[in-house]
């Protein structure tokens, strides 16, 4: 393998902005979006949204979701990605301060506009996400996940 597995899911992190977040209601029934997004230590992933969104609703009631970050412009097989188990919800007042100081960083680092705490708490419309990742995955040689630990050990 010329990266480890370690790399390859921090290249896959650093490289796009937008995962696949998978929820489901408390029914079961299963719902994926985009969302645009910015990690912290490879295991955090913080996006915006609406409280009122499917995803965010299906969230407040079953915290579990699936992750999968992507890059769809690849060759057909050579595609890779690092999928993650996860715990989300609306990130509490004592962490929102921090959190939107990430999420700006990585949207002035693209090219969008700063944050502000402002932007994310009320009455704003829009509320900060985060998903803890507890177990990520890349695929091996054989197209099979690989528990993979990209956070860094510093």
């Amino acid at each position: 393998m010329t990266e480890d597995r370690v790399g390859i899911a921090r290249r896959i992190i650093d490289s796009n902005c937008y995962l696949t977040l998978a929820t489901a209601d408390a029914d079961g029934r299963p719902w994926a979006t985009p969302v645009w997004f910015a990690s912290e230590r490879y295991t955090d992933f913080i996006w915006l949204s609406r409280t009122s969104t499917r995803h965010s609703a299906n969230i407040a009631r079953r915290p579990e979701v699936g992750i999968v970050v992507f890059d769809s412009t690849v060759p057909i097989d050579q595609g890779q990605a690092v999928y993650v188990e996860a715990v989300a919800g609306q990130v509490p007042a004592s962490g929102v301060e921090a959190a939107v100081a990430v999420f700006s960083a990585r949207s002035v680092a693209a090219g969008g506009r700063p944050w502000q705490l402002a932007d994310v708490v009320a009455p704003a419309s829009f509320r900060l996400y985060r998903a803890r990742g507890n177990a990520h995955y890349v695929l091996d040689a054989h197209d099979s996940r690989v528990p993979v630990d990209p956070a860094p050990t510093w």
